[in-house]
């Protein structure tokens, strides 16, 4: 089926996002970096992922998906490249970092798009099951690759970017051999139309983008990201650390990828779930950072993985439902662009850790998740999930 050449390429660019991540841990020990500095370093990607987000999606609802995606694939494979040259450079290193954040940001949200309207004839909500288990797939495994080569393989800043960027050419290629899905007759043609300005929405549905959509964006990315990234940076780990914090994050993200197909069966309770569980995953990662026992991080990773990957479910299937049809490219972006916003929790985490203690911020994130759950409950009465 076509849209599975879709679902890989989606994939292959996913999975090079979090190759960084373990990593983290060699380059704090060969640079000498503060916490902070890592999880700057983690967030930078934000920085160039969001404006793209906002500029692409628009973009391919006027060329098309193929024009904009494409290049966009291209430049994610050159990107795992810059990260190999990088070593032992900052600069180079946050470089790369926010180029990745640029490109993914670019693919993300066409190829979000793009699988949706290749999914059309499976029904409501395929597309979005399809594309959140493509990308939620592709962040597991890549940090759990990372994870093991960065630990026990030769080269362990460059290694790990060469085979992503391997994956990354075969996701081009099968993407090339897509068909194009949006109508880029030029307006004034004999059977084009006349340029109209169509809204973002359906009349009466922005209160519902700003309320519900945007919030539960947040979480997609808030969830897994503090404790991929914030806690093995704030709470020693046992072992191996790289290897462990490849685990920790393989089986964060995995967890997102395995929930995705439940958003068929739990429906509009999907976004709430997600939610809750994040509630959940943060109350286990404060319960670590006080103890330091394993079995507490055991928790956590799953719960806000899986809280993480039913919010991006539900958020894709949502964006898809309230987007007038010729701006469905334009709503994933601004989705995925707000899902963006929650790369700055590990930051943020980190930096009120570092005033108080790592169990503070991480109780703070835990309760705010727990009333964006009850907030969700009415939204569901009234039909807006």
């Amino acid at each position: 089926m076509t849209w599975r050449r879709a679902v890989f390429a989606l994939f292959a660019v996913a999975a090079g996002t979090n190759v960084p991540t373990p990593l983290l841990l060699v380059y704090q020990e060969r640079l000498d970096l503060s916490a902070e500095a890592l999880t700057a370093l983690f967030g930078c990607y934000a920085a160039g992922l969001v404006p793209a987000l906002l500029l692409a999606g628009p973009l391919s609802d006027r060329l098309g998906r193929r024009r904009v995606a494409l290049p966009g694939m291209l430049l994610a494979v050159l990107a795992s490249l810059a990260f190999a040259l990088a070593g032992g450079s900052v600069g180079l290193l946050f470089t790369a970092r926010f180029l990745q954040g640029v490109v993914s940001g670019i693919v993300f949200s066409v190829g979000s798009a793009w699988v949706g309207e290749l999914s059309l004839a499976s029904g409501e909500g395929a597309g979005g099951r399809r594309a959140a288990f493509a990308m939620t797939a592709g962040f597991s495994l890549g940090p759990l690759v990372s994870g093991f080569l960065g630990e026990y393989a030769p080269a362990p800043t460059v290694l790990p970017y060469l085979l992503h960027a391997v994956l990354g050419v075969a996701g081009l290629a099968l993407a090339t051999r897509l068909p194009e899905t949006v109508d880029v007759r030029p307006a004034g043609s004999p059977d084009g139309a006349v340029p109209v300005a169509v809204p973002l929405v359906r009349p009466g549905d922005g209160a519902t983008v700003l309320t519900v959509l945007a919030p539960v964006a947040v979480c997609v990315y808030a969830f897994p990201t503090a404790v991929v990234s914030a806690v093995p940076l704030l709470v020693d780990l046992p072992g191996p650390a790289v290897a462990v914090t490849g685990v920790v994050a393989g089986a964060t993200l995995g967890a997102g990828t395995l929930v995705a197909g439940l958003q068929r069966r739990l429906g509009p309770w999907t976004a709430v779930l997600g939610a809750a569980l994040g509630a959940a995953g943060f109350a286990a990662a404060t319960a670590f950072a006080v103890t330091e026992a394993l079995p507490w991080l055991v928790a956590a990773s799953p719960l806000l993985g899986a809280g993480g990957g039913l919010c991006l479910a539900a958020g894709l299937t949502l964006s898809a439902r309230l987007a007038a049809p010729s701006r469905r490219g334009a709503l994933a972006s601004l989705f995925l662009a707000c899902a963006y916003l929650g790369f700055a929790a590990p930051f943020l985490i980190a930096t009120a850790a570092a005033a108080t203690s790592a169990a503070v911020p991480l109780t703070v994130a835990g309760v705010l998740s727990g009333l964006l759950a009850l907030r969700l409950v009415p939204a569901v009465r009234r039909s807006q999930l």
